[in-house]
């Protein structure tokens, strides 16, 4: 029997989300936040409460509780789970062994377990005395090495039963690419985002010390306070494009687009194909991308069919000039192509003219998930000693390289403008 009002140990920015758990509307929740937010309180609250609610229903629920390497567990999760029995009133109908990575419920037989996904097989054949396991928690999500180890852990614990609850915690890598950050743009129907801070937390709760750290580093250093305490995606410093928009662009938006630009990059073995659809408002300098192709290994006859699905009236289309034979053949299956000019450093100067000529690009989620991916992650690179590099990184900007091809009459332009000012002594 729970013998505290749940208001009194839950901070107010996690009232939804608990209304949320409670109603069973989402199956993968991400909770993303600065220090002292209280989303790893919450969650082990919300596992420790509902298996012991399953319990009265006659449903034998389990939890298994995950860190990246197993050697953090006892001091982390271990520990938590063990503070919301605790703080819930309900030490005496749980059996918590000391050293242990399993937690018991006494009434039931219902288990806690906690385990390093250093060893995925021992993960993912994980066993229980009886039932099924319904939660899934991810401690410190952005240390693992990427949604597809995670994704495969959870096609196998995800087994025998109807519902499922999977959580996600973490505090935001200062890097916009790393994985976890761009995990909580991708949408899905069935995911809850989530995002908390000290600043809605009881001052009694997280003490006196705490404030005052805080406030001093937000005096002293406020970029490394807007990333710890508050959670902020703060960059880098080497992220290349700061401009950009991620939004639905509208049906009703799209109909009136009369400036289309159609960019091509060809796959060679493992590199996708991309192809891109954007339209250019010059006037207001903004870049809408709302289209795309990208796939590996997709034969010529495939491609061309794909992009005359989004480029129906055949515009022109301005591809990899390196591979005119490719270029060739896209032309005979009737596709309206031309080869890009490039010239000497048009990469840079390409780049140069998206990231700092257009004051917005706005790019589809859904309609274009692949080039979202690619421009929010596109970062330069550090050396060993941590300075930045001297150039655009070539990797993971196949989409990217798209948009350069399409854009390219624009950028020749803004070039030879700049080369003009420049003679007349205009800066």
């Amino acid at each position: 029997m729970i013998k505290v009002k749940l208001r009194s140990i839950i901070a107010p920015s996690f009232y939804d989300a608990h209304k949320d758990i409670k109603q069973g509307l989402h199956t993968h929740y991400w909770f993303k936040g600065g220090r002292g937010s209280t989303k790893s309180s919450f969650i082990s609250i919300e596992i420790v409460l509902n298996m012991m609610k399953d319990a009265q229903e006659g449903i034998m629920s389990n939890a298994l509780i995950l860190r990246r390497v197993k050697d953090t567990l006892s001091e982390s999760v271990r520990d938590q789970i063990k503070w919301a029995i605790d703080i819930l009133g309900v030490s005496d109908e749980w059996h918590v062994p000391e050293s242990k990575l399993t937690i018991i419920y006494k009434p039931t037989g219902q288990v806690i377990r906690f385990k390093g996904a250093d060893n995925p097989k021992k993960v993912k054949s994980t066993k229980v005395p009886k039932g099924y396991i319904k939660y899934i928690w991810y401690e410190e999500v952005d240390e693992f090495e990427g949604y597809d180890k995670i994704r495969n852990i959870n096609q196998s614990l995800m087994r025998g039963g109807p519902k499922f609850f999977v959580f996600y915690s973490f505090n935001p890598p200062e890097s916009q690419r790393n994985w976890s950050n761009m995990e909580v743009l991708e949408e899905r129907s069935d995911k809850f985002i989530h995002h908390s801070t000290y600043l809605t937390v009881s001052k009694d709760w997280l003490g006196e010390q705490f404030i005052i750290e805080a406030e001093h580093l937000k005096k002293v250093n406020s970029t490394k306070y807007e990333h710890d305490y508050l959670g902020a995606v703060t960059g880098t410093g080497g992220e290349v494009f700061r401009n950009i928009t991620v939004r639905e662009i509208t049906d009703e938006e799209i109909d009136i687009f009369d400036r289309l630009k159609n960019g091509l990059d060809f796959g060679y073995a493992a590199d996708p194909l991309a192809y891109v659809l954007m339209h250019y408002d010059k006037t207001r300098k903004k870049l809408y991308i709302f289209g795309q192709v990208y796939k590996i290994q997709l034969s010529n006859s495939k491609a061309v069919e794909e992009i005359k699905k989004l480029n129906p009236l055949n515009k022109k289309i301005t591809a990899d000039s390196a591979e005119p034979r490719t270029i060739n053949e896209f032309k005979n299956l009737g596709l309206n192509i031309i080869g890009a000019k490039k010239g000497p450093d048009s990469v840079e100067h390409g780049i140069k003219f998206l990231s700092e000529e257009i004051e917005e690009i706005i790019i589809d989620p859904i309609k274009c998930p692949d080039v979202k991916r690619e421009f929010l992650g596109y970062e330069i690179e550090k050396d060993k000693d941590g300075n930045f590099k001297g150039e655009y990184p070539d990797k993971n900007n196949h989409t990217i390289d798209a948009v350069r091809y399409g854009m390219e009459d624009e950028i020749i332009n803004n070039k030879l403008k700049v080369k003009n000012k420049s003679k007349l002594g205009l800066r």
